[in-house]
């Protein structure tokens, strides 16, 4: 009788290991899509992504690049010191959005352009994103609005 419930708790526990394994591979299958991974201008260049691929892309609007008037597309370009990725993105810019400030745009990267779905813009004077921050100090061309 004794090994008859050793034997139960062996298939319990085997069965919730499947279970568990089992779930967790249906999480990650779920949200495969809904992952999107931040590239600098510099890493696309260097690696471009395919063309289905969504994923953000991060760094400074450059100067003069900022191309308004064609219906509702807009065209820019971002750098982060060391590499420009051109943009187009259709639709309505943040109020804050402006040439030399930060921006994370997200969408795909076809034939050499970077086609935005969403466009996001600094929200004071002082933000950026953390990940355009890391990105800007590799190049060398952050400075802390500080000063430091």
């Amino acid at each position: 009788m004794k090994s008859l419930k050793k034997k139960r708790r062996v298939q319990i526990i085997a069965v919730a290991a499947v279970a568990l394994i089992v779930s967790t591979a249906l999480i990650g299958y779920a949200m495969r899509d809904g992952i999107n991974f931040f590239r600098s201008p510099s890493q696309i260049m260097a690696e471009p992504p395919g063309p289905t691929e969504v994923f953000r892309i991060g760094g400074l609007v450059e100067e003069g690049s900022l191309v308004r008037g064609e219906g509702e597309t807009v065209r820019f370009s971002v750098t982060d010191g060391g590499a420009v990725v051109p943009v187009t993105y259709t639709g309505v810019l943040p109020d804050l959005f402006a040439e030399n400030q930060g921006m994370v745009g997200t969408g795909t990267y076809k034939d050499g352009v970077f086609v935005a779905t969403e466009i996001l813009a600094k929200h004071d004077e002082d933000y950026m994103p953390k990940e355009v921050i890391d990105s800007l100090k590799e190049q060398g061309v952050y400075e802390a609005p500080d000063g430091s």
